[in-house]
């Protein structure tokens, strides 16, 4: 007999949780190379460790324990709440106690018996805890962006394909019909030769944890809204600034990044907003809007040669810091151009490919063409499919079915890295202020030594690349 809490993870609700396609059965060949070169047969099942439980951890972890030929055997987070709120869903899943906590990554890393790991950590974290389990052999699930910065992206790349890491981002658009359908009537030149691509991301701060009405009640006397107004030695900072709670291990939180005083609205999920450990509204959209743009291009192994890019920022040591509206217009081969916008009313959220016989438009819920036949069903008419991209019958299924097969997924690091570099590239063109070239083949900005330099960032000690 199902508890209550198992029956939450009905195959419906884990669909709705993970935003998934439907999931079909898949075919599985007898056996695929694993950790170690061991061999992972049809009938084994994948042990996998989830890596964080805030915003993504969730309903990747859901996903993952509704394929039944693959197991979560192990968590791990920094939160003793949200460690306690991850063991406690998969053992109510799977109706056990079997799940194994884990306060460090590196101790979980180190059991024999784990096959994969799913990787949901802030930004600032993406590359240490990827370049440590790709050394390990462990084949990765990991969160859009790549990472924080193009050099550690660089490193992932290197890492995963040293090792022979089977990756999967967490771009699962990919694996949706619409963006599917969209990118292969651009692949298949329906709508002639593309002339540009518009690419609308959201702008703004958005208060993912709801933690900004508390601050915002304490800070009431000073009638202070906007988080982005509050900087250090302000009456207003000086009320965000706490002691961590005793359930988050803070100074290993901030890892890498410069330490900073603690203010509860920018940790769990709000990191994003702080420069110091995430990417703002740009860097957390563009391995989704971007992504979808270069598979509709054939561009997931190259990029745009010149990023010029304008912006509106709050102050530099502001509570929240990124940028709330931007406009970003690059050049890609082919005279291809392409307006990344956040806040920008003539761009519309989504993607969408101009030709010289017409355009097609695709985002989450929504979906248009200039010719009404390109609207009609799930997938285009077999006689127009001359190119054939990948299909996935769900993202998290199509991970286990390429670590089974060696072959690669359908937004495998590679096209991850190539996919978020355009707002890595725009970020620093707004902060320097001008135009930035670069140089796809070697990957290197040309003739800036001071924008090449916001192509990594200095970690704090002890902490580097596995």
């Amino acid at each position: 007999m199902k508890s209550s809490n198992q029956k939450i993870y009905s195959r419906r609700n884990f669909l709705k949780a993970a935003g998934a396609a439907v999931v079909l059965p898949a075919i599985l060949p007898g056996c695929a190379l694993g950790r170690d070169g061991k061999k992972i047969s049809a009938n084994d099942k994948i042990n996998i460790g989830v890596v964080g439980w805030g915003m993504q951890g969730p309903s990747n972890t859901k996903s993952f324990m509704f394929e039944k030929d693959c197991r979560v055997v192990a968590a791990c987070d920094l939160d003793k709440n949200a460690l306690q709120a991850a063991v406690d869903t998969v053992n109510d899943n799977y109706e056990n106690k079997d799940c194994a906590a884990y306060h460090d990554y590196r101790e979980m890393f180190a059991r024999p018996d784990l096959d994969a790991v799913m990787l949901a950590v802030p930004d600032h974290w993406h590359a240490i805890v990827a370049t440590a389990a790709a050394k390990r052999g462990m084949h990765i699930y990991g969160e859009k962006p790549l990472a924080k910065t193009i050099a550690e992206q660089q490193a992932i790349v290197h890492a995963v394909e040293k090792n022979k890491i089977i990756w999967q981002t967490g771009s699962w658009q990919r694996s949706q019909s619409p963006f599917h359908k969209a990118a292969e009537i651009v692949r298949n030149g329906l709508i002639g030769e593309v002339t540009h691509v518009e690419v609308g991301l959201p702008s703004g701060h958005t208060d993912f944890k709801r933690t900004k009405p508390e601050l915002v009640e304490k800070l009431s006397a000073l009638n202070i809204t906007d988080l982005s107004k509050i900087r250090p030695g302000s009456d207003a900072w000086k009320i965000a600034v706490t002691e961590p709670p005793a359930e988050l291990d803070y100074e290993t939180w901030i890892g890498p990044s410069k330490m900073e005083e603690y203010i509860k609205q920018r940790v769990h999920m709000n990191w994003r907003w702080n420069y110091n450990t995430g990417g703002g509204q740009l860097l957390d959209w563009v391995g989704h809007h971007v992504d979808i743009a270069h598979w509709g291009l054939g561009f997931d192994h190259d990029g745009p040669s010149e990023i010029e890019g304008h912006g509106e920022f709050p102050e530099r040591d502001a509570l929240w810091n990124t940028c709330t509206k931007y406009r970003i217009e690059l050049k890609y081969p082919r005279n291809i151009t392409m307006t990344i916008a956040g806040g920008h009313g003539d761009i519309k959220s989504g993607t969408k490919w101009i030709g010289t016989e017409g355009w097609v438009w695709v985002d989450r819920g929504g979906f248009d063409a200039s010719n009404p036949e390109w609207k009609k069903g799930k997938s285009l008419p077999e006689e127009l499919r001359k190119v054939k991209l990948i299909q996935s019958p769900g993202h998290w299924r199509n991970h286990l079915d390429s670590i089974r097969s060696g072959e690669p997924t359908i937004a495998p690091a590679q096209t991850a890295h190539h996919s978020a570099t355009p707002g890595h590239l725009g970020l620093i063109s707004m902060l320097t202020g001008r135009k930035i070239h670069w140089d796809v083949k070697h990957e290197k900005i040309i003739g800036d030594a001071e924008a090449s330099k916001l192509l990594s960032h200095e970690y704090r000690a002890p902490y580097k690349l596995a």
